[in-house]
């Protein structure tokens, strides 16, 4: 029987308002709380936050592309990289199934999955200007714009195995990839949208195979999604009025820190 649980109604409401301002917080803020404060067991967190992220994103992708601010054509270009490389894991997990004795393991790789995300939105600034001085400078600029495609293809596949092993990656690594590859066609808003929407159907698949699996908790992913639906819904609204610099910065302090204290407990 499905119980209302307020807690989990208001972090949800949290997290989705985070994803509809930044693109992140699906799974690196909402794994590690459900780890860290609520002590869903790991293989369910993961599970079950898939599922909420691909759910909650869905709402905010009404609003940004009603924008008219999301770019199919690199989101095509990531589907390619994430949605294969999602299957191979998939398969890995099933082959290899991962139990409850390998639990330290995968709070290891989200704590891990956690740091990376808070290091990359901490240096995307510098990755951006980066991507920029070669797509800008002479001698750099054709070769730059020749390797965009497989090089976004390569990101996709990277957060396709990251996302479905862990359930982290989809929002801010993917932003810090586009934001490097992408400096000059996707602006701040326009990035958020375009990895909104690629992070959706990498989302439900992974999901599914962890459907599949028994990983899903549907009385916690109830509580979550009646916070996180009106949350990334307001989120989304604000997302291109509120400096997202600040916004990431506190975010990657909060990440940081959360990725360190789940090391501590591994």
């Amino acid at each position: 029987m499905f119980g209302l649980d307020a807690m989990l109604v208001v972090a949800g409401a949290l997290t989705g308002m985070l994803v509809g301002l930044t693109g992140v917080g699906g799974g690196a803020v909402m794994t590690p709380l459900l780890l860290l404060v609520f002590g869903v067991a790991p293989m369910s967190a993961i599970g079950t936050d898939l599922w909420f992220a691909a759910i909650t994103k869905v709402a905010a992708t009404r609003v940004h592309h009603g924008k008219g601010l999301i770019d199919w054509q690199v989101v095509r270009r990531l589907w390619t990289g994430s949605l294969p490389a999602s299957a191979l894991t998939l398969v890995w997990m099933a082959v290899y199934p991962i139990g409850t004795n390998t639990a330290a393991f995968l709070k290891a790789s989200i704590a891990v999955a956690v740091v990376l995300t808070a290091l990359a939105m901490l240096f995307q600034k510098q990755l951006h200007a980066l991507g920029r001085r070669f797509r800008t400078t002479t001698a750099s600029a054709e070769h730059f714009k020749a390797i965009q495609a497989p090089m976004t293809v390569a990101a996709g596949a990277l957060l396709g195995v990251l996302v479905t092993l862990t359930s982290i990656g989809a929002g801010a690594l993917g932003v810090v990839f586009l934001a490097y590859l992408y400096p000059l066609r996707l602006t701040p808003s326009r990035l958020i949208a375009t990895d909104i929407v690629h992070a959706i159907p990498l989302a439900m698949f992974a999901g599914a195979g962890h459907l599949l699996i028994g990983n899903v908790n549907f009385g916690l992913l109830g509580n979550l999604l009646i916070g996180s639906i009106p949350g990334v819904l307001l989120g989304a609204m604000l997302s291109s009025r509120l400096p997202q610099v600040i916004l990431r910065r506190a975010l990657s302090a909060i990440l940081l820190f959360t990725g360190f204290k789940l090391l501590h407990l591994v």
